[in-house]
């Protein structure tokens, strides 16, 4: 497929012949003769795209000419996708999260604290749009220690991804106060003070790592989810960690916290925090929201999970609570599997592992789940990461649409991009325009080639882009073109939310 820049040339475009302007001003790009896919209205036809001033103008059933013309004959073009759980946040992350089709890339689980910087810092930088969560880390740690960790994760946008990682995994990983400590009255009000700002400056929601902070009681996290309701926006939680295999608690007290304060509630990686509860635990969500409650989760489709060696998930006891062994672990900077005395060695100096600890069939069930919709829980774009940062949404399509057949191109598509949509619309007023394809909608849009879209990261060489993502367009600018990526194209925006508890 090629870019084709003329004007006025008449051709065929998918079989049918491009007539003359629609109106009287020239559209920037247009999109002929694709298969569009729009999860909102249910539509599945060929149409073509007119796009002006970032936004969907024309949805035509005959071609049309622009600036621009992409030929999508043979392929979908579907909503750009939205991550809600993307930790790359830094250029490298936002390419490979662009040749994965995605526009959109948000941390609402771990978060930061420092949102204005966060967002300042990227503004006309991005390939794609960016945005976080108030960090319930962050936080922590700042009213624990007075450090503000800005993007836990990543830190600036092109300040060296791998040495900024390793110096906040070194200096704030290690089991100390904000992990292990109880908050005492003084301290939740200051914690929640915090979140308070980060929302004030734009950020999303309320992101809790809970299996990452055992110290924090019940009086801390029914504090915080009082304070999002009043807000008006979900708490996205990583759930505390199960005390055994099979154990119902951590998502039973989620859900109380959540139905006590009358808050949303966004459970983050459902498939990692239950395994081989996962039908148990999806039921409970099927359970209240039939009551009322708005709740949501997300899956990644990968058997394997990722995080921290000197977290407090790998505290005493961590193979009995997650049902794994030593080998199990696979450490990133070698790739080698660990035994008990390199567990010990890696732990005390700590850095990224990967954890096999997931079935095909938990993660078939999850994946093709009405109520579960897509996130990758990417992890900054270092040699030997996760390979769901540079995947996730390929794979989807590719694995799960194409060759198990175990959800529907409209059902994969509505969980890659409308569902992560709706999720956030009524506090995130951008969002009502993104996750579709129709007039007035932005111009955030995926062209892909079913037939061919493959994930080709791996565990042993995760640093790969997909493949089958023919176009991607970000506010109606190019970023990916015929399978590559645009140099210097950034057009990326800031996404934020804004306050809905009418004080």
């Amino acid at each position: 497929m090629t870019i084709r820049t003329s004007l006025i040339t008449v051709l065929l475009v998918g079989g049918f012949a491009l007539p003359g302007l629609a109106s009287d001003e020239a559209y920037d790009v247009v999109v002929n003769g694709g298969r569009v896919m729009d999860p909102e209205s249910g539509l599945d036809a060929i149409r073509s795209l007119g796009i002006r001033d970032g936004k969907v103008v024309e949805i035509s059933r005959t071609a049309l000419v622009g600036d621009e013309t992409i030929d999508a004959a043979g392929l979908v073009v579907a909503p750009g996708f939205i991550d809600l759980h993307v930790h790359g946040q830094h250029d490298v992350g936002y390419d490979y999260m662009a040749r994965d089709g995605v526009t959109t890339a948000l941390d609402l689980e771990a978060g930061v604290k420092g949102i204005e910087d966060f967002l300042a810092e990227r503004s006309g930088k991005a390939r794609i749009h960016y945005g976080a969560a108030a960090g319930h880390i962050g936080s922590r740690i700042y009213v624990k220690h007075g450090f503000s960790t800005g993007h836990v994760m990543t830190g600036s946008i092109d300040g060296g991804a791998f040495g900024w990682f390793m110096k906040i995994v070194q200096r704030w990983f290690k089991p100390t106060a904000w992990m292990h400590e109880e908050a005492d009255s003084e301290e939740i009000i200051e914690v929640v003070r915090s979140l308070r700002d980060e929302l004030d400056a734009g950020a999303i929601g309320v992101g809790m790592g809970l299996a990452y902070t055992p110290g924090a009681g019940p009086d801390e996290i029914r504090s915080i989810f009082e304070f999002a309701s009043s807000r008006g926006v979900p708490c996205f939680v990583h759930m505390e960690e199960q005390k055994g295999v099979g154990d119902m608690g951590p998502i039973v007290r989620l859900i109380t916290y959540a139905r006590d304060a009358d808050a949303a509630l966004h459970i983050v990686h459902i498939n990692s925090s239950s395994r081989s509860s996962i039908d148990k635990y999806l039921a409970l969500v099927e359970e209240a929201r039939a009551t009322g409650l708005d709740v949501t989760t997300e899956a990644y489709p990968y058997t394997a999970g990722s995080t921290m060696i000197e977290s407090a998930l790998f505290d005493e006891g961590f193979r009995e609570r997650r049902g794994i062994d030593y080998g199990d672990l696979q450490w990133v900077a070698t790739g080698e599997r660990l035994t008990e005395e390199t567990f010990g060695k890696y732990r005390a100096q700590g850095g990224p592992v990967i954890i096999h600890m997931m079935k095909p069939e938990w993660i078939d069930r999850a994946i093709a789940h009405p109520l579960v919709m897509i996130a990758s829980d990417g992890m900054p774009m270092i040699e030997g990461t996760h390979p769901r940062g540079a995947g996730t949404h390929a794979r989807v399509l590719g694995l799960y649409v194409r060759e198990k057949g175990a959800v529907t191109l409209m059902d994969a598509i509505r969980k890659l991009s409308f569902m992560p949509a709706q999720r956030l619309e009524a506090f995130v007023p951008a969002m009502a325009n993104k996750g579709r394809l129709r007039v007035g909608a932005d111009a955030d849009i995926t062209v892909f080639d079913i037939m061919k879209v493959t994930d080709r990261a791996t565990f042993d060489d995760s640093l790969r882009y997909s493949e089958g993502i023919n176009y991607v367009l970000v506010d109606g600018m190019l970023v990916v073109r015929d399978g590559e990526l645009v140099e210097g194209a950034a057009p990326g925006k800031a996404i934020v939310a804004v306050d809905r508890s009418g004080s």
